[in-house]
């Protein structure tokens, strides 16, 4: 019986990291509103080593528009823009001399189907994680029958190992639907 308990386990890990990526790559996706997850993939050159934005200034959001970025240093200022400029964020830094803002420009009807698209990519992939790991986890409890498993047992289990991959499932779908909402709201 601890042999079948191994496979939901593995199975319900795939499972959760598949889950987790999603909405990682869903933070990514800008919406039309100010997330400063957005530039989580930025580094700057902080004394020789590439450092996240986030090492190196404080990093809010002011408003539903805007993002304010405040280096910890005057000096860094310029090389945060330059980082900026030549990140995928698609945003032209503004700065006073001490605080660095990003306006988040209104997204065009076209956009927000584009980006649309691109959540259902995303959301496809994971879903292709989770049916992964539910095969290989059926594919293990059939091994299991060759060692001696009974068969009614084997096919308990596969039905377990279904309801797991229909709750994962169903928890795509739901992030799906609430950033599609996101996007499409205006």
């Amino acid at each position: 019986m601890a042999e079948i308990q191994s496979y939901y386990k593995a199975a319900e890990e795939k499972m959760e990291g598949a889950l987790l990526h999603l909405d990682d790559s869903l933070a990514h996706i800008r919406a039309g509103k100010a997330n400063v997850r957005i530039l989580d993939p930025i580094r700057v050159d902080y004394y020789g080593s590439m450092t996240p934005l986030s090492g190196v200034a404080t990093v809010t959001t002011p408003d539903a528009r805007t993002i304010s970025i405040q280096p910890w240093e005057k000096g860094m200022i310029a090389v945060i823009e330059k980082a900026i400029l030549n990140s995928e964020v698609g945003i032209t830094p503004e700065n006073n001399g001490e605080i660095i803002r990003l306006t988040i420009p209104a997204l065009t009807e076209e956009r927000r189907k584009a980006l649309v698209k691109q959540t259902r990519s995303e959301g496809e992939d994971a879903k292709i994680s989770v049916r992964n790991a539910r095969r290989d986890a059926i594919d293990g409890l059939k091994k299991e029958v060759k060692n001696g498993l009974a068969e009614d047992v084997e096919k308990d289990a596969e039905n377990e190992v279904q309801k797991i991959h229909d709750k994962y499932i169903k928890k795509i779908d739901e992030m799906l639907a609430a950033k599609e909402k996101e996007i499409m709201t205006v």
